[in-house]
């Protein structure tokens, strides 16, 4: 059949169930935008290239699939580096698509050339592939190595580009080909090693699941559900890994921030971690609540990539494959001798809900502005429970680890790179995803959600189900603590405060979106369920008191514990 290259490259795709691009348009890409609308694609122009990166890299974490972000040449892709970085930090399957110009003029000897750079050197050392579709009949070529190279192993970025003149040429192709046809797919563990795992599994008294970001971003919660089953045993989230799996909710514990969570860690005698890095977060895997039983405790990971294994720390029983085939392997073995639950998983159970109750009990109350430990409990006790959370910024974002009383199924934030500005266009995207079915709740600070609140205007014209509830101290909190741990109170406290003036709720109301400003705690979620009754996206801008906001940071001495050198 014949087709242009940009409908051969919608073609590609749409054999790896991808179906949504972001991107604003351009000369370069209008033929691809209209092509893709017109093929039943979800085609999203945001306000800046960088937001269009972060909703791509939701919309991957919803599906558990590549999604696709395009950038004009020259300035357009200037603005996706920052989301580039973010994928690759995060290990997120974004194919970024850049424009350039036809390719005769890297090779002028010429000064001032309009709107040109070259673009591939400055981004390769930021993602698994770099390439770009210099001939028309490269391009299933150069489409299928940069999806292999995305999905394959720990996944990543790609970035491919192509000249002007490529875009519009005609190519006679078959149909494109499955993904089965070019690269592997569901790999699983030798039978040698699962074997071996069942048996350490057998022969633990107390066991842990370890579960990680990449469970979650490979939406493998239900065989996950059913392993934890078999195990009879606590689920320790990681930092990363915060998504609560159905049926899982009562013994899920997070790492460091629940004492459940430590004594289950503490006392374990198997480990067996799925989807995640082992890194900075859970201290390696070896230090603080580790320590103890170091030496003893076995170790089984589900890893993707084989190069991982052993890089932290030892692993008794690496099982090399794609986790969705994986653990079905390992629930298949364990099947005829499930274990019977410890004494003190019920025991675990318990004090983490009381651990709950007490927070929500004790959160200071009666003040305003609203003490954020207040906000985060009055805010997560009104999110709905079938709901999407996203989260970002600094000081509320480490108030959320203790005080959430939410326990949502997908939760959205950037916690490797932790790049502020996330939050918004990751809510964006990952309701794209979802078709907008399900309310969205994004928790943030105000200097992380005045990143990208031109999305607002996104939200808007999509009419998602979004409800971001923004804690406002006119500052930035967290630095405001660094300044007065490092040089005492009453020290200068340089570039970071900002007007009290502002009001994001009438910056909402600017944009088409339902806004209300917040001072009482009473008043939040009343607030929140109106928003979510407007119709419209929503912003409550909730005044918080910025001296608790800065020096009253739960569990920041955990916090600090992540960072193994290089901090003080």
């Amino acid at each position: 059949m014949s087709v242009k290259v940009f409908e051969r490259i919608l073609q590609l795709f749409e054999a790896e169930g991808i179906n949504t691009i972001f991107g604003i348009p351009d000369p370069n890409f209008v033929h691809m935008f209209q092509c893709a609308e017109q093929r039943g694609w979800n085609v999203v122009a945001p306000h800046h290239e960088e937001a269009a990166g972060f909703m791509a890299e939701a919309v991957s974490r919803m599906t558990g699939k590549a999604a696709v972000c395009i950038g004009t040449l020259g300035p357009g892709v200037a603005n996706l580096a920052g989301a580039m970085m973010c994928a690759q930090v995060e290990h997120s399957p974004v194919i970024f698509l850049g424009g350039q110009r036809a390719r005769i003029t890297e090779q002028r000897v010429r000064r001032g050339r309009i709107q040109f750079v070259k673009q591939s050197e400055l981004f390769e050392p930021s993602v698994k592939y770099c390439a770009s579709i210099e001939y028309a009949d490269q391009t299933d070529e150069v489409i299928r190595e940069g999806l292999r190279r995305a999905l394959t192993g720990t996944p990543g970025p790609v970035y491919i580009e192509y000249p002007s003149n490529v875009i519009l040429e005609d190519l006679d192709v078959p149909p494109a080909l499955p993904p089965s046809a070019y690269r592997l797919v569901d790999q699983t563990a030798g039978p040698d090693r699962i074997a071996e795992a069942v048996r350490l599994i057998g022969a633990a008294t107390q066991p842990v699941l370890l579960i990680g970001h990449g469970v979650h971003t490979a939406r493998a919660a239900e065989s996950v559900k059913a392993l934890a089953d078999l195990m009879a045993c606590p689920v320790i989230q990681t930092s990363g890994g915060t998504s609560y799996i159905h049926g899982l909710e009562d013994r899920t514990f997070p790492y460091g921030f629940s004492p459940a969570a430590v004594e289950a860690v503490v006392s374990s005698d198997l480990c067996l971690a799925i989807g995640t890095e082992i890194g900075e977060p859970v201290h390696y895997g070896r230090g603080q609540h580790w320590a103890a039983k170091n030496a003893e405790r076995p170790w089984i990971l589900v890893e993707q990539d084989p190069a991982a294994i052993g890089v932290n720390r030892p692993i008794d029983v690496p099982l090399v494959g794609d986790l969705r085939a994986v653990v079905p392997q390992l629930v298949e073995a364990l099947q005829d001798s499930p274990r019977n639950a410890s004494p003190e998983l019920d025991g675990w159970i318990r004090q983490d809900a009381a651990r709950l109750a007490e927070l929500a009990e004790t959160a200071p109350t009666g003040m305003s502005p609203v003490h954020p430990a207040r906000l985060m409990v009055e805010a997560t006790k009104a999110f709905p429970a079938d709901g999407i959370m996203v989260r970002d910024g600094g000081a509320i974002t480490i108030f959320g680890w203790t005080y959430s009383q939410a326990k949502p199924h997908d939760v959205i934030w950037n916690q490797n790179f932790g790049h502020l500005g996330t939050g918004l266009p990751y809510a964006v995207g990952a309701s794209v995803a979802d078709g907008g079915k399900r309310p969205t709740m994004l928790i943030t600070g105000d200097s992380s959600f005045q990143f990208h609140i031109a999305e607002l205007e996104t939200a808007a014209r999509l009419n998602l189900p979004l409800v971001c509830v923004v804690s406002v101290d006119y500052a930035w909190g967290l630095e405001v603590g660094v300044y007065k741990r490092t040089f005492g109170q009453g020290s200068l406290e340089t570039g970071t405060h900002w007007s009290k003036d502002t009001r994001l709720d009438k910056v909402a109301e600017g944009f088409g979106c339902y806004g209300e400003y917040v001072e009482r705690e009473e008043d939040i979620a009343p607030a929140i369920k109106r928003a979510f009754s407007s119709g419209r996206p929503g912003v409550i801008h909730v005044v918080v008191d910025p001296k608790a906001n800065s020096e009253e940071m739960p569990n920041y001495s955990e916090f600090r514990t992540w960072y193994a050198e290089g901090m003080h």
